[in-house]
């Protein structure tokens, strides 16, 4: 049980000099409530990028901007959410995690991203997506991560390629579900080469 939240006045009660201070989730709902409170607990909620975020509320903190953009999760959100734009200081630390990155490019930046290209071709849903959404088109740089993962390599002979793509053959049949779909999806052309592997 919080009592800073149950009480009336909490900077009444002991230990409230510090608390806050150590506690951005407190410090935040302190001063959600007690707005005459804010200006003493902005500096710990700034510093805790979730917490600075939200308190932000759809509106510009540059305060606490070194501080969200240091989360990739919370500065993609901030640039999306907030800034509306892209946020050249933080991406370079969203760049590097494929699922935000690609996020970040179809969201924010409405383009291809080639910076951040080298991050998202390894994780194979993204760079799927990616292929997809952003570029829109086959990504060849991408294909030696794509065709390692049976279901995302289904995935993109299905809806990217639109044929058989035999590099990829032998790792999707590891996974019986996506070698299941990709018969028959493909199956002229397919029977003989399963003949020629036997």
């Amino acid at each position: 049980m919080n009592l800073y939240d149950l009480h009336s006045n909490p900077e009444e009660l002991h230990g409230f000099d510090v608390a806050p201070y150590k506690m951005p989730e407190l410090a935040y709902k302190l001063a959600k409530k007690n707005p005459e409170l804010r200006p003493k607990l902005e500096q710990a909620i700034m510093k805790d990028p979730k917490w600075a975020y939200y308190y932000a509320n759809y509106r510009r903190w540059p305060e606490a901007e070194p501080y969200i953009m240091k989360d990739p999760y919370y500065a993609y959100l901030y640039a999306y959410n907030i800034l509306l734009r892209r946020w050249p200081e933080a991406e370079p630390y969203i760049m590097k995690y494929p699922a935000l990155a690609y996020d970040y490019a179809k969201d924010v930046l409405k383009r291809r991203w080639p910076e951040a290209e080298p991050y998202i071709m390894k994780d194979a849903h993204y760079a799927c997506e990616y292929a997809s959404n952003v570029l829109g088109r086959r990504w060849q740089k991408a294909e030696p991560y794509i065709m390692k993962d049976p279901h995302w390599a289904y995935w993109y002979a299905r809806f990217i390629l639109e044929r058989r793509w035999p590099e990829a053959e032998p790792y999707i049949m590891k996974d019986e579900d996506s070698w299941e779909e990709y018969k028959k999806r493909f199956k002229r052309g397919l029977f003989k080469r399963i003949i020629d592997w036997i």
